[in-house]
């Protein structure tokens, strides 16, 4: 039998601009596109989802003055105090950064658990992370919180110990022993940090010297990434309906049309207000990002908040160092097009269409398939360069080419002449011609390819 579901309660403080930050204390810049209410609220119960709630109320709450105490009004919190004793609630969670004393205040005036919008994302995070780099970061991410968090909530960490003979002091209190001890946890976990970055640095250095061009997927969480994915490479990873479905990266290799190999890594969904010591904390796993030659954002086109969305991938895709005008490393993916109704369907496509061929963004599905081979073409394209037809007389010497040939060419059209040799037409990338010539000059004289 099952264990029931965790009673919870979703609260969502609308607050004026000028309060608003990523991390309490810090200063932004105001966002482009404002996120409506609802779509707010929707995304805090997504989070709450993510790690098995029962939500049992959820509200968006307009706050025209914060108070430094509870954030929310007095009047509002004695609201939710009664509602959660009709209802039995046991957590409630505030879509919003809390100072450890608003926290502190909360929990003694509704008298159960509180955590805030960054604690229900390290919760998911902890749940989701499955490799030892992830749950490392995790850790690490959790223990800085945490850090911030031990104000004298309790008496006992007011209790002072140590200290001997009178000239001694009064010896070590429980709240500075526990801030010791975390702050030797973080620096055990950045050292085995280190020892994995450098793990990977090998395993890059590796692939380096077969030197697969990497393409990496990046996007607003629950965008469909993964099951992007699993579409362009026939792999099984994670997909579900879900923020944050997958944490770790995973790297899987796909051949493109005409034979160029790459390497396509999925990694975590970025989301709205994400503090920055997340980023920090993951910058070792955003590293694929960083490296890659490629980077497709994938958008989820049928949602009404994307282009919020995008704006704050590109703001954490900027904090790694990734400029959203970079169009040599960025092409855009309009995913989940098979959502929309056919007047949103044809505005969508319309728009994809009017742009220039650097910045053209790719409508996609990821769950039919549809447009998938155009992004990869596209892909292609960046990767090796542009399709050239060209034509060649192969020598009895040079026939063993010929499996490469048909591995990375296309139409291709071939005579086998009375000497032995063999004349073929094929289409191909600039990469794979330049390929060809080189092993051809290599073994022989012969001549170069013309180009048709």
């Amino acid at each position: 039998m099952k264990n029931p579901l965790t009673k919870a309660a979703v609260v969502v403080p609308i607050l004026p601009e000028r309060f608003n930050s990523n991390i309490a204390g810090e200063e932004t810049t105001k966002p482009r596109f404002e996120r409506s209410n609802d779509a707010r609220l929707e995304e805090a119960k997504g989070l709450a989802r993510a790690i098995n709630l029962d939500i049992v109320f959820a509200e968006a709450i307009i706050v025209n003055m914060p108070r430094p105490a509870t954030l929310l009004g007095v009047g509002k919190v004695e609201e939710i105090a009664e509602m959660i004793k009709e209802r039995d609630i046991e957590l409630v969670i505030v879509d919003h950064s809390l100072t450890p004393v608003q926290q502190r205040n909360l929990e003694k005036e509704w008298n159960i658990k509180v955590i805030d919008r960054t604690g229900l994302i390290l919760e998911i995070f902890g749940e989701r992370a499955r490799t030892k780099e992830g749950t490392l970061q995790v850790e690490l991410a959790h223990l800085n919180y945490q850090k911030g968090r031990l104000v004298r909530s309790w008496t006992h960490l007011e209790r002072q110990r140590g200290g001997s003979g009178f000239l001694g002091g009064p010896g070590e209190t429980q709240l500075e022993a526990d801030r010791r001890i975390i702050q030797e946890k973080i620096l055990r976990i950045q050292r085995e940090l280190k020892t994995v970055v450098r793990t990977r640095n090998l395993h890059r250095q590796k692939r380096r010297k077969v030197p697969h061009p990497i393409v990496a997927l990046v996007g607003y969480t629950n965008a469909g990434k993964s099951t992007l994915f699993n579409r362009m490479t026939g792999a099984d990873v994670l997909a579900e309906d879900m923020l944050f479905a997958t944490l770790d990266p995973t790297l899987r290799r796909i051949r493109l049309p005409h034979g160029e190999m790459v390497i396509l890594s999925d990694t975590v969904g970025f989301i709205s207000n994400l503090p920055h010591h997340l980023v920090a904390a993951f910058r070792a796993t955003l590293e694929e990002v960083v490296e890659a030659d490629l980077i497709l954002h994938v958008r989820d086109i049928s949602d009404p908040d994307n282009a919020a969305q995008s704006e704050d991938v590109e703001t954490i895709l900027s904090s790694l160092g990734i400029k959203a005008n970079d169009q040599k490393r960025l092409i855009e993916v309009w995913n989940k097009i098979d959502n929309l109704d056919e007047s949103g369907r044809e505005t969508a496509l319309r728009l994809a269409a009017a742009g220039s061929d650097e910045v053209r963004p790719i409508p996609v599905s990821a769950l039919t398939g549809e447009g998938v081979d155009k992004l990869l073409a596209v892909i292609e394209t960046r990767i090796a360069g542009k399709l050239i037809t060209a034509e060649l007389v192969l020598s009895p010497f040079e026939l063993h080419l010929l499996d490469w040939i048909y591995q990375h060419g296309s139409d291709i059209r071939r005579d086998d002449l009375e000497d032995g040799a063999v004349r073929i037409q094929v289409t191909l990338t600039e990469n794979a011609q330049r390929m060809l010539n080189d092993m051809r000059s290599n073994q022989s004289d012969g001549p170069e390819l013309d180009e048709g």
